[in-house]
């Protein structure tokens, strides 16, 4: 196994600064755009100018559950995460495909800025808008919370001679002084950046971090698997080290846990499809895209990134079960494969560096277009909606620069003692969204009989029947062996994970309720739906 008191030199710290200089000047340059338009349009939308490169490598797909959480399931399970995580390689059909036209054509008949500005203008229902903006803002908040912690630990790590694998969600030195300086760096870092350029500094961070995460994957790729001796041979050797169902579904668990039992393999294909399409910030950069066309090329782009992606990080953390086969924290897995494989390069420790801005850039991209989406609810379809509806520029663009400090600063409080569970709470996060937003998403793109109640009822009976089934999982209801070892998890109803039900109870509702109420303003229909 590899010695554990390895840890990074200068070069690692010196390509994280590289990073973040690099996000920093791109933040400044988003600012002079935004200036050629409108604040709102500029700072929430980008000028609906995004071309299909920044549209594919920027749908903040990849967070920090990608690089820590998704590779601690690997090393942990097996070979089955693969099939686990197959469905995300559709993500970009989904997301784009399925209501990528239509939304960028909403958008743009009905003047709209933010997704709840398209649900509202749909059905000329504020009701229906400040719900749609209530609940993206307490979903993505859980998400972005956690995010904050993976970013700080990547900055930990990164720390030369530190020798701190702190990764643990229940260690007790998982909060010390490195710690903290590493969430100051990361917090000051994402919400400078983002605050000054907005959404185009999110997208244009963003795609310069998708490439980090490439490069990184890549490299760390070609070293982790010879080390191993190649994939059949790490294969083999973490079978070994573990037992026949590493290799085989439903996964390796030595305390007979099902990792993933027919029942919540059917359930993932749910998940990351349909969380995909229910992305509150997938939405944006849809309506923010120039033109159809940039839609169709960016699913061809985006799902060969995913590839690219996730099928390296499954054969990495297989390798990295065969050469470290006991780590005691699997989380810490990418970056101690990071070190370890570049320990003997020359340059060694610049080359982890570049490794671990592949997380380090996830986070980030992750949070700044939270942080946009976030903010653009409480200013655009709170305040100026329900507040101060003849607020200016000048006053928006104020209040929008105090929402992002004071979100930022929540999220740094909330990780004085880090969150647990990083890869549990993104998947809360995503099928809670998915749950609430997919079909009222559906009934206002296509749907022309879909009613301002109705979407509501869908809304609320999704969100309401996952966090449902979460909080009875928490009261101790289920099959304790059954899905991922953590505390918080669901009940698994029917073996079936909660986005089913969510999705279920979302459809049923809110086709009743439209069917039994009014149909929506026939003119109103007619200037959305016809051609």
């Amino acid at each position: 196994m590899p010695d554990a008191s390895i840890s990074p030199g200068y070069g690692t710290l010196l390509a994280l600064a590289i990073v973040i200089v690099a996000s920093i000047w791109l933040g400044a340059k988003a600012q002079k755009a935004v200036q050629r338009g409108t604040f709102v349009k500029g700072y929430f939308l980008g000028n609906r100018a995004l071309g299909s490169w920044t549209v594919a490598l920027t749908a903040t797909v990849q967070s920090g559950g990608t690089f820590m959480g998704f590779p601690s399931y690997v090393y942990t399970y097996g070979w089955i995460v693969a099939l686990w995580i197959a469905s995300y390689m559709v993500v970009p059909l989904s997301g784009f495909g399925v209501l990528g036209k239509r939304f960028a054509q909403l958008s743009r008949r009905t003047g709209a800025i933010t997704v709840p500005d398209l649900f509202r203008e749909r059905f000329a229902s504020p009701a229906v808008g400040l719900t749609a903006s209530l609940l993206i803002m307490f979903f993505l908040s859980f998400m972005m919370v956690a995010q904050f912690k993976a970013g700080a630990i990547v900055m930990k790590l990164a720390w030369p001679g530190s020798g701190a694998w702190t990764l643990a969600e229940d260690t007790a030195d998982a909060v010390d002084v490195a710690y903290y300086v590493g969430l100051a760096i990361f917090s000051l870092t994402v919400v400078g950046y983002t605050l000054v350029g907005g959404f185009l500094a999110s997208v244009w961070t963003d795609l310069f971090q998708s490439v980090l995460m490439f490069v990184g994957v890549v490299v760390l790729l070609l070293l982790a698997v010879p080390a191993a001796g190649g994939i059949e041979q790490a294969t083999r050797t973490a079978v070994a080290h573990t037992a026949a169902g590493f290799a085989f579904g439903p996964g390796f668990a030595p305390d007979e846990r099902q990792f993933l039992p027919l029942g919540l393999a059917v359930s993932y294909f749910f998940i990351w499809v349909f969380s995909g399409i229910g992305s509150p910030a997938g939405m944006v950069r849809v309506m923010a895209c120039r033109e159809a066309a940039t839609l169709r090329r960016s699913i061809f782009l985006l799902s060969a990134y995913n590839m690219c992606i996730y099928l390296p990080l499954v054969m990495i953390c297989v390798a990295a079960r065969a050469v470290m086969p006991d780590l005691k924290v699997s989380d810490e897995v990418i970056p101690r494969m990071a070190v370890w494989t570049t320990r003997d390069l020359p340059g060694g420790s610049l080359v982890a560096g570049l490794i671990l801005a592949a997380p380090f850039g996830a986070v980030m991209a992750t949070v700044s277009s939270y942080l946009v989406v976030i903010a653009s609810g409480l200013v655009r379809d709170v305040y100026q909606r329900f507040v101060h509806r003849t607020a200016g520029e000048a006053e928006i663009r104020r209040l929008t620069y105090a929402v992002m400090v004071v979100v930022g600063g929540i999220a740094v409080a909330a990780n004085i003692r880090p969150v647990a569970y990083l890869q549990v709470i993104v998947v809360f996060s995503g099928t809670s969204a998915a749950a609430s937003l997919v079909v009222p998403a559906l009934m206002t793109a296509y749907w022309p009989r879909a009613t301002a109640a109705g979407t509501l009822a869908a809304m609320l009976s999704g969100a309401a029947t996952v966090i449902g089934l979460f909080v009875l999982g928490a009261l101790g209801w289920g099959d304790p062996l059954l899905g991922p070892a953590t505390a918080f998890r669901p009940f698994y109803l029917l073996g079936l994970d909660p986005i089913i039900w969510g999705l279920a109870a979302s459809l049923v509702s809110g086709v009743m309720v439209s069917l039994a109420t009014r149909p929506p303003d026939r003119d109103l229909v007619a200037k959305l739906f016809d051609a």
